[in-house]
């Protein structure tokens, strides 16, 4: 795509980012019904299933990345991603349409176990950086298999957690929601209800090859134009990539807060995140050589920056802030202003 001009190359990534959002409402619905049919997250299987299919854009960018040597656009995606795409909490609560938070109304403590997860899979493979770069282990840094390893553990514990809870929580004037997509809709159908299910499979894989294709296309373009306008590709990467590719938790969030279910609308963002860490077990085997080692400050920073928003939402929904300000809640304001912040310091941040 180097030989494309500029101009041509924004319309194109916007045109990637575009089929990203129109493929996801298809991959949510579908993945919703196909849930249903066939219980996909009734087993440790399933649910990682479930996760990649959640993730494709991600998986695209990163395997797309890790195979041409793009390294740092890779690490940049997977770390600094986890902060732009726990901004779309921000997003949901406002569009909750209520007068009290989104934090307010989950009224469940399986996001905060979600959020926990986040913070050791981001720290594990952050404390990875400082490991030295011949450090391998079959093709791939230590820290990397740790990663899943954790990741799968707390996919296994919120599982269990949300079919046999161990303490009750009492939460006035919350509206958490369904527990499970699997549980039927108050007042409504699931999705492609009246649809064979060979229908259905044929949209998600539809569905599943757009997200890939668009996912190379937005690695590509956004590597040249980084290049091109003189952005660090970690931070092309962390900002303008990772929001792109966020764009499917945002529809599908938004979906499932107008539906009323406000525990997984929290829990599918930040469970997304875990997973996306994962990750960098693929980017390291695609690549040959563990890719935390292209690591930069900016990716550091960014990686505190999103530990530090994810530890906002955990806290307020143990917290429950009940006022809202201009429609969102004190913690989507001060997520917006860390993050803000944040952006506004990755100047002073060295290379």
């Amino acid at each position: 795509m180097g030989g494309l001009a500029s101009p041509l190359l924004v319309v194109v990534f916007l045109a990637a980012s575009a089929a990203t959002w129109a493929a996801g409402v298809y991959l949510s619905k579908t993945t919703d019904a196909l849930d249903v049919r066939f219980a996909l997250g009734g087993a440790l299987g399933g649910l990682i299933l479930l996760a990649i299919t959640g993730s494709l854009p991600e998986i695209a960018i990163t395997a797309s990345a890790a195979l041409s040597g793009h390294l740092g656009l890779a690490v940049g995606n997977l770390i600094g991603g986890v902060a732009i795409q726990t901004l779309v909490l921000v997003a949901l609560d406002a569009a909750t349409g209520s007068d009290r938070p989104l934090s307010y109304l989950v009224g469940s403590l399986l996001p905060v176990v979600d959020a926990l997860i986040v913070v050791v899979v981001l720290a594990t493979v952050l404390g990875g950086a400082a490991l030295k770069s011949s450090t391998n282990l079959f093709g791939a840094s230590p820290t990397s298999y740790a990663v899943v390893v954790f990741w799968l553990i707390g996919v296994w514990l919120v599982d269990r957690g949300r079919r046999h809870p161990a303490w009750k929580v009492e939460a006035p004037g919350s509206t958490p929601g369904r527990r499970h997509r699997r549980q039927p809709m108050p007042g409504r159908q699931h999705p492609y209800t009246g649809s064979t299910t060979a229908r259905v499979v044929a949209i998600f894989l539809g569905g599943a090859a757009v997200t890939l294709a668009a996912g190379v296309v937005l690695q590509e373009s956004g590597d040249v134009l980084a290049g091109r306008i003189g952005l660090q590709g970690a931070v092309f990467g962390a900002t303008f990539l990772a929001a792109a590719s966020a764009l499917p938790e945002l529809s599908s969030g938004i979906a499932a807060v107008r539906l009323g279910d406000m525990q997984l609308a929290v829990s599918d963002i930040l469970g997304g995140n875990s997973f996306q860490i994962t990750l960098f077990l693929l980017a390291d085997l695609l690549a040959g050589t563990p890719v935390i080692v292209a690591v930069h400050h900016s990716d550091v920073w960014l990686g505190g920056l999103g530990l530090v928003l994810t530890a906002i939402a955990a806290v307020a929904i143990i917290g429950r802030p009940q006022r809202t300000f201009f429609r969102l809640g004190i913690d989507s304001i001060t997520m917006l202003v860390i993050y803000a912040a944040g952006i506004a310091l990755l100047t002073q941040v060295a290379k």
